[in-house]
């Protein structure tokens, strides 16, 4: 049996130093939002201990066919396509920073073929179910609080990271507008509804700390949070489906494009950076139109 190789605690400091110049390059340069960051790290820290047991210590002992085998490694674990997309990104990244620094000659990553990711169209709720979500269910002190929850994301389309990041100074009820800090720290503007502003206002009347939202310790509310608690208001709905505050943010894409037929006003809405993401509700879209087409048109009906 072949004795595992374990890093030199100087190649191993060297190896994590590196790693934390580019994060930091990344946070710095790049803009890259903190969940990137933090995904970026754990790829490249998975990898550093792989590269352990290959005997490799260092960047220019790499060679693309160890990374085919980590790859490898990867699928057998079952991950998926879309997270080795990312692994491989955060190594393509890194290598290419250190070639950059002149800390390496060249970037063997840079030709490894990209798992394809099979599109997936996003799971979404309909207006009823909404309406379900936002039905009064008990009298809590927190019952106002999730109400507003569920109409700020929905109104506005938020990310639940975007959602727990608000502050009460973030929203303008005078005129009708939220300032959403989103993915790279961009900032955007995003119109509130009638009802997100009406329950945003009951929820102040009795709310006095800076963050939006918060919890029972009266710190700011969490991800994991936000997610239990829409998870659990959905059940005691009697919604059948795996409810998540992503969903949410999908429906109001949905409707809104549904309404508008216009992809750029939706991109804006949403904050993509890439029109590409916002293509997908176009799929969405047709699939509803496909529905009523099967269920109305007289060229669709079988004789």
């Amino acid at each position: 049996m072949r004795k595992m190789y374990s890093y030199g605690h100087a190649e191993k400091n060297q190896v994590k130093r590196q790693i934390i110049d580019f994060i930091l390059y990344l946070k710095v340069e790049r803009n890259y939002a903190l969940n990137t960051q933090r995904a970026y790290e754990r790829d490249l820290m998975r990898l550093i201990d792989f590269l352990q047991t290959q005997q490799v210590s260092h960047w220019s002992e790499l060679q693309s066919d160890t990374l085919r085998l980590f790859i490898m490694q990867l699928r057998h674990k079952n991950m998926s396509s879309r997270s080795i997309r990312r692994h491989m990104s955060s190594i393509r990244g890194l290598l290419t920073y250190l070639v950059n620094q002149g800390e390496l000659d060249h970037n063997c990553a840079i030709k490894l073929p990209t798992p394809k990711i099979t599109q997936t169209l996003p799971g979404t709720l309909n207006y009823d179910q909404l309406l379900q979500l936002l039905k009064p269910q008990k009298t809590t002190r927190f019952e106002q609080r999730d109400i507003t929850i569920i109409e700020v994301i929905y109104s506005c389309g938020l990310r639940v990271s975007e959602l727990v990041g608000l502050d009460v100074k973030d929203v303008d009820l005078s005129q009708g507008f939220v300032t959403i800090i989103g993915k790279g720290g961009k900032t955007r503007h995003t119109p509130l509804g009638s009802s997100a502003q009406q329950a945003i206002n009951t929820h102040l009347l009795t709310h006095t700390s800076t963050p939006l939202f918060v919890n029972k310790n009266s710190q700011r509310i969490g991800v994991r949070a936000v997610q239990n608690m829409i998870k659990k208001r959905a059940l005691e709905a009697g919604i059948k489906i795996n409810v998540h505050p992503h969903m949410l943010r999908h429906a109001a894409a949905t409707h809104f494009l549904q309404s508008s037929h216009d992809l750029r006003s939706t991109q804006e809405f949403l904050g993509h950076a890439s029109i590409k993401s916002t293509q997908v509700y176009t799929h969405l879209d047709f699939l509803e139109l496909s529905k009523v087409y099967d269920k109305c048109h007289p060229r669709a009906k079988k004789p």
